[in-house]
């Protein structure tokens, strides 16, 4: 990510109200053309007047998340860090967009970092920066449908967010230098952006460290240069991703690379030096999970794939980063198969908002059960007669497609339960067509996003001769324990 840049003088810095900057001024004749042509216009600085875009998408769980007006399609960061001292980052990110509507101001994500100056299309823009609302008023109103790059210079320490379930995301500071995680609003500690699971774009990020630490992003390793003292590795990412499966590492690793399968899939595995040897059995299966999930789910949907094993107080879940899960400390199979299952469903396959995570944690928790399957384990039919007789009462605390609250959406209803309605599926309609399921949903959605009623209305469709309305109405959206089947 980007080295530092100088801070703006102290004459442009935005103070807590909007700074105009100067105005351009269309010349006379343009402005006796533009009445000609379009008597309704009452302004010739292009004759938009727009409104400002939402703060915050109104997410069930999280309403401030997200931002409405604009639809972002790729990132470009910049960044330094050095984990040394002060901790600071200093960033550059030009958002290329879509406005949806026309637009006078937008909002961005931003959160415990200082904003030092913004442009848009090249001209400074006015800005006010309060809680991690970054309001960005341009200097000419944009068009809906117009296509513009917003840029953001920022640099501070940035800030760990604690989640209503109490973890901790955004930017975690580890022994060796730092892991940003972004689920479900955490990416907004380490850049601006439009911090919704339905808004996917592609990236491109550049992080600058002192040399002899490594930076590990998502995607593709496109380049590393060192120069005076410090190393910059850039990350490419082509396919759609939301913010939350946004990651960096930053630190020492052990780093393998190599392919597999006949399409040459390119592996880039990152492992702190401390957890190499603890990790390296369950690492080995890494190639034999892919092709297993493949053949179950249908083809991998990114262009690289590969894992990050950080040390285990450096935080305190996994998590489905594209490309690259994070581990905290060595993984087991089952935890490698679940991140691994999300590269399908919840990485390419995102939910709309966050009440529908049981369609990224109750596929990814049936993949486990599937795996043990068809590994010399349970029977899915036994895991699930276990859930149900002795899963306990948290299973049944509410339905996995109405999480009770913020606090709870990845609590096990929503995996455990979640996977039970796959199952339920699987009952209803045999394997066949259960496989034909979830592949096509994979197969329909990728790179997409999708919510509860898509999915259901998805199954019906492939069996429109079977009757899904008890599933619907006891297993996905009933409150308390179903009958037993």
């Amino acid at each position: 990510m980007p080295r530092p840049v100088p801070a703006r003088p102290p004459a442009l810095r935005a103070p807590a109200a909007f700074r105009a900057p100067a105005v351009r001024r269309a010349p006379a004749v343009l402005c006796a053309l533009a009445v000609l042509l379009a008597p309704a216009l009452t302004a010739c600085g292009g004759g938009v007047h727009g409104t400002p875009g939402g703060s915050g998408l109104r997410d069930p769980y999280f309403p401030k998340a997200g931002n409405g007006g604009y639809d972002v399609s790729h990132y470009d960061l910049k960044l330094a860090y050095d984990p040394s001292g002060a901790h600071r980052l200093t960033g550059t990110v030009t958002i290329t967009a879509r406005a949806t509507q026309n637009l006078s101001a937008f909002d961005l994500d931003l959160k415990g970092l200082n904003v030092d100056e913004v442009t848009v299309e090249g001209e400074r823009a006015r800005w006010n920066h309060t809680g991690q609302e970054l309001v960005v008023r341009p200097h000419e109103d944009l068009r809906d449908e117009e296509t513009f790059r917003v840029t953001v210079r920022y640099s501070g320490s940035p800030v760990t967010i604690t989640d209503p379930d109490d973890s901790e995301e955004g930017w975690l500071r580890t022994a060796d230098g730092a892991l940003a995680l972004g689920e479900p609003t955490g990416s907004m500690a380490w850049f601006p952006g439009n911090d919704h699971p339905s808004d996917k774009a592609s990236y491109d990020i550049a992080v600058t460290v002192p040399k002899g630490l490594q930076a590990v992003s998502n995607g593709e390793l496109t380049g590393e240069t060192s120069s005076g003292g410090r190393t910059t590795f850039t990350w490419h990412t082509a396919e759609p991703m939301a913010t939350y499966l946004a990651t960096l590492a930053v630190g020492h690793f052990d780093i393998s690379r190599y392919t597999i399968g006949s399409k040459h899939l390119p592996v880039y595995v990152a492992v702190d030096p401390t957890q190499t040897e603890a990790s390296r059995n369950v690492l080995a299966k890494l190639p034999e999970i892919i092709e297993w999930e493949e053949t179950n789910f249908g083809p991998y949907p990114f262009s690289s794939t590969g894992v990050i094993v950080d040390r285990p107080d450096d935080a305190g879940y996994a998590l489905e980063t594209q490309n690259r899960p994070v581990f905290p400390g060595a993984p087991d199979t089952g935890t490698l198969v679940h991140e691994l299952a999300h590269q399908w469903y919840g990485d390419s396959v995102t939910p709309k908002s966050w009440q529908d995570m049981w369609l990224n944690e109750g596929f990814a928790t049936y993949a486990e059960w599937l795996w043990d399957e068809d590994h010399g384990g349970d029977t899915c039919q036994q895991t699930f007669e276990s859930r149900y007789e002795d899963g306990g009462k948290d299973i049944w605390a509410y339905p996995p497609a109405k999480p009770s609250g913020a606090a709870h959406i990845s609590d096990s209803p929503v995996y455990e339960r979640g996977a039970m309605v796959l199952h339920k599926i699987r009952q209803t309609v045999g394997d066949d067509t259960f496989y034909d399921i979830i592949q096509g949903w994979a197969a329909a959605h990728r790179h997409g996003s999708a919510d509860t009623g898509d999915f259901t209305a998805y199954v019906e469709k492939k069996a429109p001769d079977k009757d899904f309305k008890e599933i619907w109405k006891d297993w996905l959206y009933g409150e308390g324990k179903p009958d037993h089947p």
